[in-house]
């Protein structure tokens, strides 16, 4: 009895390319093919991982040479070689390479930013504030708390108006600035805390400076940070590594 090679249903059927007849016909082979149905469960979950535009379309280019490989096996060898071989084959084909395409591609600076950003958290700034009297200051840290930045900043600049070396509440205008996206202000407060070089803040200034970097495109500034950051010993060397490895 001649065997069915079964890769080109499962691509189908996975894919929604079946019609009505074919789809039940399919269906019915799975019910009493107990290696069938665990072959088409990987290839899904594999499907899980192919998200990608550029990824599925390797997924079909492994798919193609694969098929046209087994086709030319068979010819040769007929009765040899199982349609599962080569459905294992070109599941781990794709897995390899769904994997290394993730691990290695370069990121888009969206794509960066949404895998590596958080918000600045206001609560250790405002702790390391010895005696907080300043109303300003704490209706500042209460917007800010509240994700209302832009008036989180509006309130942080009037505590600077008074006290311009502030640094806490400098790192906050700066993260206010960040979060509304007003990068240039953002940049030049981060800046200030880095080259003042007396506070507990110079860590989290470098490491939003090269994200400011990074959402304004400013490429080689951000590489430059980034490579600061990597080569010290602050909390963010591991994450700027990474992200050395897959910015553009």
């Amino acid at each position: 009895m001649k065997t069915i090679d079964f890769s080109y249903f499962i691509e189908r059927y996975i894919a929604g390319e079946m019609n009505e007849s074919e789809k039940l016909w399919f269906q019915k082979e799975l019910e009493g093919n107990e290696k069938l149905r665990k072959e088409v469960t990987l290839r899904e979950k594999t499907e899980d991982v192919l998200k990608d535009h550029d990824v599925i379309q390797l997924r079909h280019k492994l798919f193609e040479i694969e098929r046209q490989r087994a086709v030319n096996a068979r010819a040769n060898n007929p009765g040899k070689h199982s349609a599962f071989k080569y459905a294992a084959v070109i599941a781990g084909f794709i897995l390899i390479g769904s994997l290394a395409f993730f691990n290695t591609r370069n990121l888009s600076n969206e794509e960066i930013f949404n895998k590596y950003y958080k918000s600045y958290e206001a609560g250790s700034t405002s702790r390391s504030q010895q005696i907080i009297t300043n109303t300003d200051y704490s209706t500042a840290i209460e917007y800010y708390n509240i994700h209302d930045y832009k008036n989180a900043a509006r309130f942080f600049a009037k505590v600077l108006n008074d006290g311009p070396g502030n640094m806490g509440s400098t790192m906050l205008y700066g993260a206010s600035n960040f979060e509304e996206k007003n990068y240039p202000i953002a940049e030049q407060s981060f800046t200030k805390v880095i080259n003042n070089n007396n506070n507990l803040y110079i860590e989290e200034a470098h490491w939003y400076l090269a994200l400011c970097y990074i959402q304004t495109n400013e490429q080689s500034k951000a590489v430059k940070q980034l490579t600061l950051i990597k080569n010290s010993e602050s909390i963010y060397s591991k994450d700027a590594r990474k992200i050395l490895k897959r910015i553009k």
